[in-house]
């Protein structure tokens, strides 16, 4: 999957990669990017195999980086650049980078058939002494010449890319030491085979190591054979995301109703949608009831119930009943499709502990050399005879065994399944930094208004009578806070007539005045009242009633007095209280922000198990409360509606942006909880933690096996046990390695709260 778009004033482009096979081809791809000028950053992701570009359009283009990536041994998939940035949904050939990975798999099959049926025949030839039926001609030399050369020159073949890197731009990969290794197996053998009497050590004939050398490149793709099928398996989230398109909508027209394909859907159209089917496209019911079972996008497993103006999400299923809907989103711009971008985003952004690991890789493989070179040249000086074959056979053993497979994948396969996983759960991450920093927290900060409550606030009491509400609502007409939107609701069901006022002033965080048919009204806080001088001492017992029942009470004032008061309640969510209790044992730290004044503040705060509050807090200044505890040292984590909250959620550590439905601003944090619900949030920390878990133990596992058995291979425990490590085996280990690494961070798949 590839796709282009603007990101601020620089073009990003994000395309997939040919030829990647570990930290070291990652590094060699990015010091060719960041050396073409106009490239403000790259970053390569070795688990989903994808570059990410970021560059001037002014000072370079696709082409240029294209060649850049190219000469550097690689090549860029250039042919499917719209991806789902542009291209509909469900198009044929979306998935082109998955199309790709099946080719190559194809590809490396049919490579390993051969590889398998050479190398079996050469270790029988090599073998004849001990196996007596096998044929005299399998162990001819100049046989075993022939067989080997289509392993080491074709099915090998990929790995000679290496050595053109050496000799054109002086670096050094995996592919290096594999092609070193294996060519110094197979050219000593050529030299052996063609002058025997040179390599003979008396009457004993030279040895050769054609075997080794076909068994070895065997054994290196048949572990990158089950790299790419657990990288498929590690990458199914996006593959499960394109999978849910529905493929047919049944479109209403003039006409009567007709099947088209969904990607054929235009905004405006009207679809009917029946019992068990996707809804193709998101939009609106314009007609009939029923409950959809929205999992795949929320995560949440209970059907919601719709009904006419209400929102449906594309790839949802139907449960029951048969509606009509309004397309108002289509192709890229579904909420699927914005899943998919930020999914696939986060998959190939690279997480900050990763950063070790790449400095390791750019200078690993030199110094892998250097100790081969070294290994070679002791064992020659010092070693038994046969001298030279038994140095050989060592400093190929070491080539073969560090190559750095596994450190490259340690880190990124886990970032993928972890925001794969994520995305299952209705949690999505929008890139490996922000799924590294939530393991790190120890505060979470909570607005109240939508994050702990429904935010759907209700008039419950009026004081004052009818003319109050009345008067109330007509002046909160050009008001949309959510409290105004609630006492004009009330006034219109009790189909009370309103006025316009003639004035309005929005006072942030405290009310309003306006002009109501010649009154002067003011509506708001006791602090605004107060500000104006306007005595609500005949209220006050009425207010604190409201207050300590958890209710907003809001004191309406005309003529420079306060003629009554309006409670309205917003009931909390049903899983606030539990969401809250699992933060807690996860050791955080929880405080909930809001403009209510104190006593509705810690009304609510108790309902749901929180101690500390922080009241009659403006929406200016939140911000300004996670910048304190910030400077406490604390590690502050913030969670609101990802709108009004925005400034406190780009302050935080963590933003954490409530969303729900097609209204959700996926841009706002940097996680967007699908469900709207607080045990989210215990999710997106849990998994972040495991997640991180599991990349420490993946890198501990790539660096002990290299710090080990590199020893080894070189032969160090020959003089206390003679030990000596058989090439064959230190390619068999070293696809093993890459592998445990990629079934480790599988296990994450099984990730539950």
């Amino acid at each position: 999957m590839d796709k282009s778009h603007e990101h601020g004033a620089a073009t990003k482009l994000i395309v997939s990669i040919k030829g990647l096979h570990c930290a070291s081809c990652v590094r060699t791809v990015e010091t060719a990017l960041k050396a073409v000028p106009g490239v403000v950053e790259a970053n390569v992701n070795l688990a989903s195999e994808k570059v990410s570009v970021s560059y001037d359009g002014t000072k370079t283009d696709k082409t240029k980086i294209g060649g850049a990536v190219k000469d550097a041994g690689y090549e860029l998939d250039m042919s499917a650049l719209d991806g789902i940035g542009s291209a509909p949904m469900g198009a044929p050939g979306h998935d082109h980078a998955a199309m790709l990975r099946d080719l190559e798999m194809k590809g490396v099959k049919q490579k390993l058939a051969v590889g398998v049926t050479l190398s079996a025949l050469l270790m029988l030839g090599a073998s004849r002494e001990l196996v007596p039926f096998v044929p005299k001609a399998l162990g001819d030399p100049f046989i075993m010449l022939l067989m080997t050369i289509p392993v080491q020159f074709w099915v090998g073949s990929e790995y000679f890319v290496g050595l053109k890197s050496l000799v054109r731009r002086r670096q050094a990969d995996m592919n290096t030491l594999i092609a070193i290794g294996t060519l110094a197996a197979f050219t000593y053998s050529v030299a052996a085979t063609f002058f025997p009497s040179f390599f003979a050590r008396g009457d004993a004939a030279p040895a050769l190591y054609y075997d080794t050398a076909a068994v070895i490149v065997t054994l290196i793709l048949t572990g990158r054979f089950m790299e790419l099928k657990a990288k498929r398996k590690a990458n199914d989230a996006i593959r499960k995301l394109l999978g849910l398109q529905a493929k047919i909508a049944h479109r209403i027209s003039a006409g009567g109703e007709e099947d088209v394909p969904a990607e054929e859907v235009r905004v405006g159209d009207l679809l009917r949608v029946k019992p068990g089917e996707k809804v193709p496209v998101d939009g609106v019911l314009t007609e009939g009831y029923s409950s959809i079972d929205e999992s795949i996008v929320t995560g949440e497993s209970i059907p919601v119930d719709k009904k006419v103006d209400d929102a449906a999400i594309g790839a949802t299923i139907n449960r029951q009943g048969t509606f009509v809907l309004r397309a108002t989103k289509v192709g890229k711009d579904t909420v699927l499709a914005q899943i998919v971008r930020l999914v696939e985003a986060a998959q190939g952004s690279k997480a900050p502990i990763q950063r070790l690991a790449d400095y390791i890789a750019s200078i690993f493989v030199p110094i892998v050399i250097g100790i081969a070179a070294t290994t070679f040249v002791v064992w020659l000086a010092f070693g038994p005879q046969p001298a030279f074959a038994i140095a050989l056979v060592n400093a190929v053993a070491v080539l073969i065994i560090a190559c750095p497979c596994a450190l490259g994948l340690a880190t990124p396969t886990a970032i993928m399944v972890g925001t794969g996983k994520g995305a299952e759960m209705g949690v999505l991450i929008k890139d490996a930094e922000a799924l590294e920093e939530a393991r790190r927290l120890d505060t979470i900060v909570l607005d109240k208004t939508g994050t702990v409550t429904k935010g759907k606030p209700a008039v419950t009491d009026v004081v004052g009578g009818d003319e109050v509400l009345r008067l109330a609502a007509s002046a909160e007409r050009r008001s949309g806070h959510p409290l105004a939107e609630a006492i004009v609701l009330a006034a219109k069901e009790r189909q009370m007539r309103l006025d316009e006022p003639s004035e309005f002033e929005s006072i942030s965080g405290a009310g309003l005045k306006a002009k109501v048919a010649g009154q002067d009204v003011l509506i708001g806080t006791r602090k605004l009242m107060q500000a104006d001088k306007i005595d609500v001492s005949a209220l006050e017992d009425r207010l604190i009633a409201f207050e300590r029942g958890g209710k907003t009470a809001i004191v309406v004032a005309s003529g420079g007095q306060a003629i009554g008061a309006i409670a309205i309640a917003d009931t909390v969510k049903d899983t606030s209280k539990d969401a809250v209790t699992g933060l807690k044992r996860l050791g955080l730290r929880v405080i909930m922000l809001t403009g209510d004044n104190e006593r509705v503040a810690k009304a609510i705060a108790a309902s749901v198990g929180i101690d500390e509050v922080r009241a009659e807090v403006l929406p200016e200044t939140k911000a300004e409360v996670v910048r304190g505890l910030q400077a406490e040292g604390r590690k502050v984590g913030m969670v609101g509606d990802g709108v009004n909250d925005a400034p406190a959620l780009a302050e935080a550590d963590v933003g954490f942006a409530m969303g729900t439905g097609t209204d959700v601003a996926m841009e706002a944090g940097d996680v967007t909880l699908m469900r709207g619900d607080l045990g989210s949030v215990v999710d997106a920390i849990g998994l972040s933690r495991a997640t991180m878990r599991n990349v420490k133990q993946n890198l501990a596992w790539a660096f002990g096996y290299n710090v080990l058995l590199i020893p080894v291979a070189a032969g160090v425990l020959y003089p206390f046990f003679g030990i000596l490590l058989n090439p064959m085996f230190a390619a068999g280990a070293m696809a093993m390695s890459s592998i445990s690494v990629l079934l480790n961070a599988l296990r994450l798949k099984r990730y539950r709260r």
